[in-house]
C-alpha cells in the first residue's frame, strides 16, 4: 500500500500550485491512472489515496479557501493515451497538476506533455531511473524510489545468500523492466549476459504462453536465482506459472518490486519464499507507533 507517501507528497504539491492557479471555484487537479489494463489493480489503490487526501484536504477548507477537484482519466497503461490524457486534463478542463502512474513509460510521457503546457506532473507510482534522470526535467517529480535504490536495498541480501549462483532474468520489455534489470545487475554483479542469462517479454500486452516460454528458458538454465522483473497482472501470472513448473521449489524466485497488493492477488502460497522489495507496507506505523500513520491505514482500510 504507498498510498500513505503518496497523499502527502500529493498535499504538498497543491498546496505549492494553489500560489499559481488562476481563481476557478473548484481547483482542479487531473488524475491519470490505470482503470483497466496489466496494472489496473495498482491504479485502483492511486485512486483511493487521491480521493481519501482530497476529502481530508477538503474538510479542512480546501486550498487558500478553494475546493479540490479531481478530473479522471484512465491512460489503460499506454504512454501514447496517458501523454493525450495529460493534454485534454490541462486544455480542457484546466487542471492546474496533474498526478499517476503504475507504468512509468506513462508517467515519463505524460510528464512531457505537461511540461509542453507548463503544468507539474508527479509520478505516484514510477520506478524507472529515467523518470527523474536521462528523461528527468523541471516539470516532473516522482513519489517512489527508483530502481537503483531497489537494486542497492536487495543486493545486500542476494549477496549475503545468493553469493557466486547464476541468475536468470525475466524482464518486461519497456523502460521500468530494463532500467531494473541494469541496476540489478550492477549492484549484484551479474553483469555478465552469457553467464547470468534473461529474456524479455512483451508489454503491455504480453500472454500466458510468452510468461511460460521465459520461464521454460530458465527451467533449462543452471540458474538457481530467478529474477521475475515484472509488475501488477504480469507479475501474478508469471509467477502462477513458475509455481505450477515448481520453479519455485527449485529456485530462489525474486520480485524487485512488490507491492502488498499484488502479493495478495497471488496468495499465501505462491508468495512463500518469494523476496522483493516494497516501498511501504500498512503495519509499519504500528511497529514504530506513528499515530498519522495508523490513522491513514484505518481510514484507507474503510475505502
Amino acid at each position: 500500500m504507498t498510498s500513505e507517501a503518496n497523499r502527502h507528497d500529493f498535499s504538498a504539491c497543491l498546496l505549492l500550485l494553489s500560489f499559481t492557479t488562476v481563481s476557478a471555484e473548484t481547483l482542479k487537479i487531473g488524475l491519470n491512472y490505470p482503470q483497466t489494463g496489466r496494472y489496473k489493480e495498482q491504479g485502483l489503490q492511486q485512486r483511493l489515496g487521491a480521493f481519501l487526501a482530497v476529502d481530508e484536504i477538503n474538510k479542512a477548507g480546501g486550498i487558500l479557501g478553494r475546493e479540490v477537484e479531481l478530473v479522471i482519466r484512465n491512460s489503460r497503461g499506454e504512454p501514447d493515451r496517458g501523454a493525450r490524457n495529460t493534454a485534454e486534463l490541462i486544455d480542457r478542463y484546466g487542471a492546474s497538476m496533474v498526478f499517476g502512474g503504475v507504468s512509468s513509460a506513462v508517467a515519463i510521457s505524460s510528464g512531457k506533455a505537461a511540461r509542453a503546457r507548463n503544468r507539474i506532473y508527479f509520478g505516484t507510482l514510477t520506478y524507472s531511473n529515467a523518470t527523474t534522470g536521462s528523461e528527468g526535467h523541471s516539470h516532473m517529480f516522482r513519489e517512489p524510489y527508483n530502481a537503483w535504490m531497489t537494486a542497492k536495498a536487495l543486493s545486500r541480501y542476494l549477496k549475503e545468500n545468493h553469493a557466486n549462483e547464476e541468475y536468470f532474468y525475466v524482464t518486461a520489455d519497456y523502460t521500468w523492466g530494463w532500467s531494473v534489470e541494469e541496476s540489478v545487475r550492477r549492484f549484484s554483479e551479474t553483469q555478465d549476459t552469457e553467464k547470468h542469462k534473461g529474456v524479455k517479454t512483451p508489454f503491455p500486452r504480453a500472454l500466458i504462453t510468452d510468461f511460460r516460454r521465459a520461464l521454460e528458458e530458465a527451467e533449462q538454465s543452471n540458474a538457481k536465482v530467478l529474477m521475475l522483473v515484472l509488475f501488477g497482472d504480469d507479475m501474478v501470472r508469471a509467477l502462477d506459472v513458475a509455481y505450477d513448473m515448481g520453479l519455485t521449489k527449485r529456485m530462489q524466485v525474486v520480485v524487485p518490486n512488490l507491492t502488498l497488493g499484488m502479493a495478495a492477488q497471488v496468495g499465501p502460497t505462491v508468495m512463500e519464499g518469494i523476496i522483493g522489495g516494497a516501498p511501504w507496507v500498512w503495519n509499519l506505523p504500528y511497529e514504530k507507533d506513528y499515530p498519522r500513520g495508523k490513522e491513514f491505514v484505518e481510514a484507507f482500510s474503510q475505502r
